[in-house]
């Protein structure tokens, strides 16, 4: 309406505030719009607001739990003339789904048809564009390669979902949500390839995020998983999605694709959602919109779905239509209809579904009409006509060519697989479908058809789509008569038949299945192949299916330009099935007395013998060889210092090339020791390790090395001895490595020894030179896993090295001219550093220290010899004290044995000299007493001296001068001696004097 008016103020007033007012021209327009109006009055002038300037907002709850609804301008420069707070509803106030919250009443209200709510959620099904709310980052995740740039590296909206990067550089999307109660985020997404690491996690405000183990996401194939998550806290949380490829020289790495974002626990919507094209909904209070069928369409919004013009077409979920071609022999395929009840089948031509061209048109071709009728072929092996000429399998212990089922003889079992040779009818565990690039609707249009002597794939709704065939097994299982497998070793193997025809870069792809996430590539082909076979070794009954995949063309071309290509297979071959049905029967062993009829398993460690039927026992250390062979020539030898099962426990005596025994207990290093390489770089820069680990003993007792794969979760692991896997940092927010691509290196023991060479293996000492004369011990280990480069598997060896400075328990090292562990890409070679790895110490290796005699003390010591050689084993013995006699001792005795030997030699002397005077006397008594006469001794006096005498002379001798003064001469020259007569005293005077 118009209205005018003139105004001579400046300002207004309104509820008692003043209000600046511009100059308004003579004339204002104003549009009225339905909402209510905010009247601003004053004498004659009245200004109306509309509600379109402002929106209700609640304030932040308190501790009541209440809360106000305040009104917030749209406009910056509108700060007065607002309606007033008013109490807002409680905070556990919640709208339900198909409604929304009327913030005007505060109530809540379904909504219109068209459109949609969540209720206590919000959803993102367009991405045209990235949504409100949404960021986008791209980042390197290698700091140290500044020459990248991944600013451009984004998750990119495609319309109906958006998909991430597929290069070296991480790719984040994150929304930031306000969560007034707990609530759950969902999402579908597409995780293809195991080259991108691909996590989810959720961080609230109290910077807690999802836990580690938790956040990889796991493959999803080609189909749409979905994905729920529960947030728990409330107030602000961010979602993170996260990927960062890792690619190898010559691969393409296919992108991760998100779609219907929900997250619910915002409390409430305060509007509803328009459908987005292609879907509808008809009723008030949709929680969702219904997508569109087959030959129609709708617009935003919709109600209904409007049907498409007779010579349009649309797929599913379309929101426009397409003009119709005109077909082609390229539209339709052909296929044999079961067997009737009287044996026959005919050739059959059905139009691809959907059918998308039209038969009216100009130059359009007709279905042919349908073949004649034919006998039907024969069922597949194991398999017998009903009386309904459908196939049903022989009973158990029986088997057939594919006609009638024969009961196995005696003393035989059948050989359980599943062989498809003749191809009537798809079999009941095979399934057929179509992929339409990262579309989940059409996995119900048929890919491959069955065409009597082989199924083949049939044209395409578009040349880029991928035709699966999928055979689903419930596991593997040996027959009776072959020994238990060990692990690792030949449990089954599917063997197929196939070629393909191609006018453009067509792939033929064989996958197999390990669990209900992992489905591997094993091997493809490019463009046309000859009619040829392939066989694929089954280790673990994980395997659980196998996938034949067809794709015209990777370009993103739309149409049928290539229909007439095409792969066939043949047949199918698949042994030691659980549940399969048996084509021959082989002979068994049986009962050696003859009692039962049964086939029984031959233990393990015994081999069959020819002819009979018998089970008899190995020789001591010897086992059975891997290839099953029969025959006394089953049986090969254990390996150097190896027994039959397992290694002795890390006890064992190494015999070296000396002749030396050494005895080693390496028991301390038999756990799981893991370790990684250095760094390694990909061509753009990612940064990545080598993972391996070891079991190097791998007793019964213990669990093998074991590498998974932690990306999908999905249990893809490899035990054994030795494996190895690929690690790369998680980066930002990540607490653990990604490991992927785990490979198996060493399944079997095969001796242990300081040899060099053994069964082949070679481990040169030039890898690891040693500077001590001590010789390394070798673990040889060996796999069966054979690969293109490794035709007679892989092989791994570990070298023990003596090294007591060692404290820690896991030094290992690579070779420094094969820096990745090998030389070849076949044989790996580890050292292993430790003083574990040194033999066992005995009396040879220390020696005795004797110290000094200390104060009657004497101190043996025992001190090893060096270098030292040795761990364990004999210990040193204690030191010995003994009792000794010191120097000193000696010496005082020596001194006092002296001095009363030379006392003793004294006192003999004086006694000698003492009797020599006494002789000297009694000889001049003699002379003086004698007759004078020459050689006539004197005449005694007596017959004997007298006691008298003695004692007499004694006395008289005693009571003489000192010896000195005996010397001393009378006034005549002489002593005075009495005489008894006068006649001698010139004789004894000349005895004197002489």
């Amino acid at each position: 309406f118009l209205f005018g008016f003139h105004n001579s103020h400046t300002s207004g007033r309104h509820r008692g505030h003043d209000v600046p007012l511009p100059w308004f021209p003579h004339v204002l327009a104003l549009t009225w719009f339905g909402s209510p109006c905010l009247q601003l009055c004053e004498t004659n002038i009245c200004v109306l607001w509309l509600q379109s300037d402002y929106h209700y907002e609640y304030t932040e709850c308190d501790v009541f739990g209440s809360r106000w609804r305040v009104a917030v301008p749209n406009k910056a420069d509108i700060c007065t003339g607002l309606p007033d707070p008013v109490h807002g509803t409680q905070c556990a106030f919640s709208c339900s789904e198909g409604e929304f919250l009327d913030m005007q009443s505060q109530r809540c209200k379904k909504c219109a048809v068209g459109t949609y709510s969540l209720g206590t959620g919000i959803a993102f099904d367009e991405w045209d564009s990235l949504p409100s709310g949404f960021s986008n980052q791209g980042v390197n995740p290698n700091d140290e390669d500044i020459f990248t740039n991944c600013s451009s590296s984004t998750w990119t909206p495609k319309g109906d979902y958006i998909s991430s990067n597929t290069d070296e550089c991480t790719a984040t999307l994150f929304y930031a949500v306000n969560l007034k109660k707990p609530g759950i985020v969902s999402f579908e997404y597409v995780y293809p390839d195991e080259g991108i690491y691909f996590e989810f996690f959720v961080q609230n405000d109290q910077c807690q995020s999802t836990d580690s183990a938790s956040r990889w996401m796991k493959i999803s194939e080609t189909k749409w998983s979905k994905y729920l998550v529960c947030l728990n806290l409330t107030g602000n949380n961010v979602l993170y999605w996260r990927t960062t490829g890792y690619v190898v020289a010559g691969s393409e790495v296919k992108p991760v694709l998100l779609r219907n974002i929900g997250i619910s626990g915002v409390s409430y919507t305060s509007e509803c959602f328009q459908c987005k094209p292609g879907t509808y909904s008809e009723k008030p209070g949709s929680a969702r919109c219904t997508p569109c069928p087959v030959d129609t369409y709708s617009n935003k919004g919709a109600t209904v779905c409007l049907h498409c013009d007779p010579d349009k077409y649309s797929e599913a979920g379309s929101g426009t239509c397409k003009p119709r071609p005109a077909c082609t022999v390229s539209d339709y395929f052909y296929t044999h209809t079961p067997c009737d009840s009287k044996g026959k089948t005919q050739l059959m031509y059905k139009w691809i579904q959907p059918k998308i061209c039209s038969e009216t048109v100009n130059g359009a071709v007709k279905l042919p009409a349908s073949g004649e009728k034919q006998t039907c072929p024969p069922c597949n092996p194991g398999f017998f006509f009903s009386n309904s000429s459908t196939c049903e399998p022989c009973d158990q212990g029986s088997y057939s060519n594919g006609t009638a089922c024969i009961k196995c003889p005696v003393g035989t079992e059948p050989v359980l697989a599943f062989e498809y040779k003749w191809w009537n009818t798809m079999p009941k565990n095979m399934r057929s479908y179509t992929l339409r690039q990262w579309l989940s609707h059409s996995e119900n249009t048929t890919g491959w058809e069955v065409a009597g002597e082989y199924v083949y794939t049939t044209p395409g709704d578009q040349d880029v789509d991928n035709q699966m065939l999928t055979l689903k097994v419930p596991g593997y299982r040996l027959p009776q008569s072959v020994s238990k497998a060990s692990e690792n070793s030949e449990l089954s193997r599917i063997s197929f038949v196939f070629e393909t025809t191609c006018s453009a870069n067509c792939t033929f792809s064989f996958l197999a299945g390990y669990n209900q996430w992992l489905n591997d590539v094993v091997e493809w082909w490019r463009g046309s192949q000859a009619k040829q076979s392939y066989s694929f070794l089954i280790q673990k009954n994980t395997t659980d299916s196998f996938t034949w995949s067809f794709q015209r063309t990777g370009k993103n071309s739309e149409g049928r330009k290539h229909s007439g290509d095409m792969a066939r297979i043949y047949s199918i071959h698949i042994a030691n099935v659980i549940g399969g049905v048996a084509s021959q029967c082989r002979r068994c062993a049986v009962n050696p007395a003859g009692f039962s009829s049964a086939c029984v398993p031959c233990p393990p460690g015994h081999y069959m013998v020819n002819g009979t039927g018998v089970c008899k026992s190995c020789p001591p250390n010897t086992i059975i060889r891997a290839d099953q062979s029969v025959g006394v020539d089953a049986c090969i030898p254990c390996g150097p210092n190896t027994e039959r099962n397992e290694v002795k426990r890390g006890v064992l005596d190494v015999l070296t090339t000396e002749g030396e025994r050494m005895h080693y207990d390496f028991s301390a290093l038999s756990n799981i020791t893991s370790f990684q390489s250095g760094p390694r770089f990909t061509n753009k820069g990612l940064r990545y390790f080598h993972h391996f680990n070891i079991g190097l003993c791998g007793e019964k007792v213990r669990k093998m090395a074991t590498c998974v794969d932690n990306v999908t979760e999905s249990g893809n692991e490899v035990k054994g001895y030795v494996c190895q896997s690929t690690a790369v940092p998680s980066g930002i927010r990540s607490q653990s490595l990604v490991s992927t691509q785990p490979v198996l290196i060493g399944d079997a023991l095969i001796g242990v020894t300081t040899d060099t060479t053994l069964s082949g293996i070679s481990s040169p000492d030039w890898l690891f030179p040693s500077a001590t004369g001590l010789r390394d011990v070798i673990f040889y280990f060996g796999s069966s896993e054979s690969t293109l480069a490794c035709k007679e598997g892989r092989s791994a060896t570990v070298r023990l090295r003596c090294n007591p400075t060692v404290t820690a328990k896991d030094l290992i090292t690579l070779p420094s001219n094969c820096s990745e562990g090998t030389c070849d890409g076949c044989t790996f070679h580890f050292l292993w550093e430790s003083q574990y790895a040194c033999p066992r110490c005995t009396t040879n290796n220390y020696r005795a220290i004797v110290s000094a005699c200390i104060q009657g003390i004497q101190r043996t010591t025992y001190v090893w010899q060096q270098p030292l050689q040795c761990f364990g084993g004999e210990s040193l013995p204690p030191p010995v004290v003994s009792a000794c006699v010191s120097l000193d001792f000696w010496l005082r005795f020596g001194v006092s044995t002296g001095t009363i030997a030379a006392v003793l030699l004294m006192s003999i002397s004086c006694y000698f000299w003492k009797k020599t005077r006494k002789l000297q006397y009694k000889y001049s008594k003699l002379v003086m007493n004698s007759s004078g006469k020459e050689c006539d001794l004197p005449t005694a006096d007596s017959c004997a001296i007298m006691e008298g005498e003695d004692a007499e002379d004694d006395v008289m001798y005693l009571s003489k001068k000192p010896f000195f003064s005996k010397i001393r001469r009378t006034s005549d020259g002489f002593d005075s001696v009495p005489l008894k007569s006068s006649s001698s005293l010139t004789n004894l005077e000349l005895l004197f004097t002489s």
